[in-house]
This record gives structure tokens, sequence and C-alpha cells, in this order.
């Protein structure tokens, strides 16, 4: 009506008239903006990357927890699986919030500094449907990275099981999550971070995830103390199968963990692939030839152990490593860890109940170290051009020792908080006694 007392009719025709032109050209600089922006995302490298981070949900629950479930005496196990899926849960929620931010934002992407983010993409404010993270969503960047922060926390609870009060097991992963694994993700993936400008090479987490959750399990166990009978009385696995089948849900669940870390589906992945193949059969072999020397017989839970030895030493190397070189790694790292489970942690008496840092924390150091050498191009390695691996092994070897004293301190800050807030954070003598699945939580895996 208003255009009308405005215009005359035929002047108000004419505008009709010319309206759909003027849309059609306004539309097309629109049209190639949207098309430009629709182009960078890559339906095949999303599709993959969203199978890569069910695989590592499917290697945490219920990978993780029937693995560990199987090692802990029959009274224990519903606690232990109830801490990882606690954790699983409680992580998840915490990275959405404030993780993914602290650990990936900032100036350009490349965080507050050298050390962690900042808070600007609190609660995923900035991040939606249309942000884009290379080829893919950055929501599926988002939730990816997530599983990895996952299981690093549920990892840890290997090295305190049977002993530790539920409120304190979360408590202590939310502060150590927040202190330790945050900053160092920061430090190893973001662009200003200080591994990255160092020049490490950590493809799919060895520091990140497995030195990192080694050295807190070791420290944790340290200041809870040994079990009631550690070393003094058998302690037993009580069901080896539920192990056995952790150990395989792990295997699958790796390949996204691995060659998923290539962020696309490409020759990349596929290298990481097969590398997660082979590497932790090597491994496994290792141990088992390993344990049949020293000890008179190869074991299921050797064979097992063995291979997620492997699986672990191959994370940082994944993408670098050729294919013989991942082999060679396995089979390294799977006579060093059976050396530090078998002589290492007797010989110590600490009671890192199921082997977290025997197999996470040294099958981590000796991947992030080896990755120097296995990358090297002269070696088959993918490594970048003027390789140089003297300087390589020297970068290695100091992003390795900041992650081990960083989440150590942390993790003992962490106890002495939980300690203090708690009352302790160890279960009575009689609690333990009774198994925490009772004490703790008033039900019976078996009835």
């Amino acid at each position: 009506m208003k255009i009308t007392k405005i215009m005359g009719s035929a002047a108000l025709a004419s505008l009709l008239l010319a309206l759909p032109a003027l849309a059609q050209d306004a539309a097309a600089p629109t049209a190639e903006i949207v098309e430009e922006a629709v182009a960078t995302i890559d339906t095949g490298d999303t599709a993959w990357m969203i199978v890569s981070t069910l695989l590592v949900i499917l290697m945490t629950i219920p990978g993780v927890a029937l693995f560990y479930g199987g090692l802990v005496r029959s009274k224990n196990i519903l606690s232990v699986i109830t801490q990882v899926f606690g954790a699983f849960s409680m992580i998840a929620l915490l990275w959405v919030a404030y993780g993914y931010s602290l650990a990936f934002s900032g100036p350009s992407e490349g965080g507050l500094s050298a050390f962690i983010g900042d808070f600007s993409n609190f609660f995923l404010a900035n991040v939606n449907p249309d942000s884009v993270s290379g080829t893919i969503p950055e929501l599926i960047f988002v939730v990816f990275q997530l599983t990895f922060a996952c299981i690093t926390a549920t990892l840890v609870v290997g090295g305190i099981a049977e002993r530790m009060k539920f409120g304190a097991v979360m408590a202590f992963l939310a502060i150590w999550f927040s202190f330790a694994y945050l900053p160092i993700a920061h430090m190893v993936w973001s662009g200003a971070g200080l591994f990255f400008q160092m020049g490490a090479l950590d493809f799919a987490g060895g520091t990140v995830v497995h030195i990192n959750s080694g050295v807190a399990a070791l420290v944790a166990a340290i200041v809870l103390g040994p079990r009631l009978g550690y070393m003094k009385e058998p302690i037993a696995p009580h069901n080896l199968v539920f192990t056995y089948i952790g150990a395989c849900l792990l295997w699958v669940g790796w390949f996204g963990f691995n060659a998923g870390s290539a962020l696309g589906a490409n020759g990349v992945a596929a290298q990481a692939f097969l590398n997660t193949i082979t590497a932790p059969a090597a491994a496994g072999i290792a141990w088992a030839v390993g344990e049949k020397i020293t000890r008179g017989h190869a074991s299921a839970l050797g064979f097992v152990s063995g291979a997620v030895a492997g699986l672990v030493a191959i994370t940082p190397a994944a993408g670098f490593a050729g294919t013989f070189g991942a082999i060679v790694l396995g089979a390294v790292t799977g006579f060093v860890c059976l050396w530090a489970v078998v002589t290492l942690k007797p010989m110590l008496k600490y009671d890192d109940s199921l082997d977290v840092f025997g197999i996470h924390g040294i099958g981590g150091i000796v991947g992030a170290i080896g990755t120097a050498i296995v990358a090297d191009p002269g070696l088959g390695g993918f490594g970048a051009e003027g390789y140089a691996m003297g300087g390589q092994l020297v970068t290695q070897i100091m992003a390795v020792v900041v992650a081990i004293i960083w989440s150590g301190v942390v993790a003992l800050v962490a106890m002495l908080v939980v300690k203090a807030i708690f009352g302790g954070a160890r279960v009575t003598e009689s609690s333990e006694t009774d198994g925490l699945d009772l004490s703790s939580h008033g039900e019976r895996a078996y009835n």
C-alpha cells in the first residue's frame, strides 16, 4: 500500500517486472560465496572423521571398561567400570564447557600463550554447524578431540583401581584434566603451543594421551599407597576373557584414534591404519617371546598386554613411520614394557594396579622418542624435507621430559587437594576388604 501511494501504477508494474532480475543479480555473488564455503567441506573426510570418532568412543566404553574390569578382582569390577563411565561423562561435559576453548582457541587460533589457550570458545561460543576446520565441520573436530580427552582420563583409572573413593576419583580427574591434559594438548597440537613450535612430532597423542595418563596414574598410585596384601598375597585378574574382549575393542577403536588423526580420508590415514596393525602385532609377539624366554611360557594376558603396548608406541609415530619402522618400533616396545611390568614395578614396589605406567607411560616414552628414528626418510619414514634425526631426537626427548614433569606435578597437587577435601582419598580398610562394588556402589556384579 505504501509503494502504490508513492509511485504510479505504471512505475510499480515496471518495478515488479524488474525484481526477479535484480534478485538474480544480487543472489549471484551470494551463491558463489555459499558454493565456495560449501566446497571447503569434504564429505568423504567428514564421513571418515565421524566413523573415527565413534571408534574412539568404542575403545573407551566398553573397551577400556572391559579391559580393566577383567583385570581386577570380582568384588571391584563394577567400581572400575563405573569410574570409567563416570570419567567419560564428566570429561565430555568439561570439554565442551571450557576444554576445547583452552586447548585450541586464542588469537588466530594459536592460543593465549605457548602453554594454554583462552576462553573465547567457552561453551563452544562461535562454533556452530557452519564453522569449518580444514575440510570438515569444526563440530566434528570438537567431538573427535573430546574423545581423546575422555579416554586419557579413563586410562588413569587403572593405576588407582580397587582402593580410591569414587568422589575422590572424579575430583582428581577433573583437576588433572584442567591443569595437565589441556595445557599439554595445547602445547602439542595448537599452532602457538610450546611443543608444536619446538617441532616435536606427535601424530595422535603419545605425549598428550599416554605419557600424560601414565605419569598421572603412577603419581596417584604412589600417593594412595598399595592395595591391602600387595606383594604379600596373590591379587589375580578375575576374568581374562573380559580383558581379551576389551583388548580387541581397544585395537579396533585405535584405528579411529590413529588413522583418524590424519583428519581426512587420505594416504596418510592409510599408512597410519596399516601401522596400527603391524606395530601391535609385533609388540604382542615380542612380549610373548619375552615371556617364554624369561618365565617359560607365553600367556594370553601377555599377548594382549604387548599388543596394547604396541598400539601405545605407534600412536605418536602413526603417520610418520614407514611399515618396517612401525614393526621394529612395536617389537622394541613389547620387550621394554614387559621389563617395566615384570621387573621394574616389583623392584620399585609401587602399586600401579593395572600397569598404566608400565604400558602407557613407558610405551608412550619409547614411542615418542622412537618417532624421531622411524620418521627418518632414510629409514622409510615420512619426516619433513631436510629431516635431521639427531636434532629431532633432542626435540622429542625435551618434549617427553616436559610432559613427565608437568603431568607429575599436577597429579601430585591434585591428589593432595583431593585428600584435603575428602578427608583422605582412600576407602576404609573394611570397605577395601569387602570390595568397592558393595561398599561404594551398594551392588554386586555377580549374584
